[in-house]
Parts: C-alpha cells; sequence; structure tokens
C-alpha cells in the first residue's frame, strides 16, 4: 500500500512538472498568434481608415481610428519574454532589448490614432496627416522591430 502511494505521489509530482510546459507552450502560440491577429487587424483597418478619410467620411474613419488606437495599447501584453521566438514570429530580438522604446512607440502609436481623429477634419492635406499620424508610426516598428519581407 504504501508503495502504490509512493507511485501515486511520483506521477503526480511529474504530471504537474510536464502539464505546464504543454500549457505553456499552448499559450506561447496563442500570444504570438493573437499579436500577429492584433497588427493584421490595424493594417487592413490604416487601409479602410485612409479609404474613408480621403472621400472625406471622417466618422467612419475617426470609429476606426480609435479602434486602432485601443489595439495598439491591447499590443503591449503581448510581448512577454516567452514569446521571442516560434510560431513563424516576425517580431526582432530588438523588441526584447529595446522594450520601452517598442512599448513607447505603441503607445505613441495609439496617442498619435487619437490626435489624427481630432484633426483630420480639418486637415487641409488628409493624405499629409495619413502619414505623418499613422503610416509613419507603422514603418518606424517595422524597419526595426519587424523582421523583413
Amino acid at each position: 500500500m504504501v508503495q502504490k502511494i509512493k507511485i501515486i505521489k511520483i506521477f503526480i509530482i511529474i504530471f504537474s512538472l510536464i502539464f505546464p510546459f504543454s500549457t505553456n507552450a499552448q499559450t506561447v502560440e496563442e500570444i504570438i498568434k493573437g499579436r500577429k491577429a492584433l497588427f493584421s487587424k490595424n493594417y487592413s483597418t490604416a487601409k479602410r481608415v485612409q479609404t474613408f478619410a480621403s472621400k472625406g467620411d471622417f466618422v467612419k474613419a475617426s470609429s476606426l481610428m480609435k479602434e486602432m488606437s485601443e489595439n495598439y495599447l491591447t499590443l503591449l501584453e503581448y510581448f512577454p519574454d516567452n514569446t521571442k521566438e516560434g510560431f513563424k514570429t516576425e517580431a526582432l530580438p530588438s523588441i526584447w532589448e529595446n522594450k520601452d522604446e517598442f512599448n513607447n512607440l505603441m503607445k505613441k502609436s495609439s496617442t498619435d490614432m487619437i490626435e489624427l481623429a481630432k484633426a483630420i477634419e480639418s486637415s487641409d492635406d488628409v493624405r499629409a496627416s495619413l502619414q505623418k499620424f499613422m503610416w509613419a508610426n507603422c514603418k518606424a516598428c517595422h524597419s526595426k522591430f519587424r523582421k523583413p519581407h
């Protein structure tokens, strides 16, 4: 009987050591896929913003800009240390090496989207405003923190 209890305890210990690794790997995959999906969503939303703003539909464009702003802040949670590799991530190590700079860029992108939403209607040059407040941030991030295509 004592032998069976020892075996059960050993089994429980081994199981508890193995189980977190598989859960952790799944979590890492979900995080990486989640951040890729958010960046992809922001890109497609940015294209829609450009279309709406160019047509003068600033209400729809502003709504999308606010959504993008929230997404940038959400992305701050999608770069824990254990997600540097795997699952076809396109994130460069420079994100973790320059974490403050990356986080500040995400915050700036968020703030810039709100500023763009406020400024776009009164802008004489919608294209220049989009370039300054939206596309320049994308380029800044991609040039330093994303693998080239």
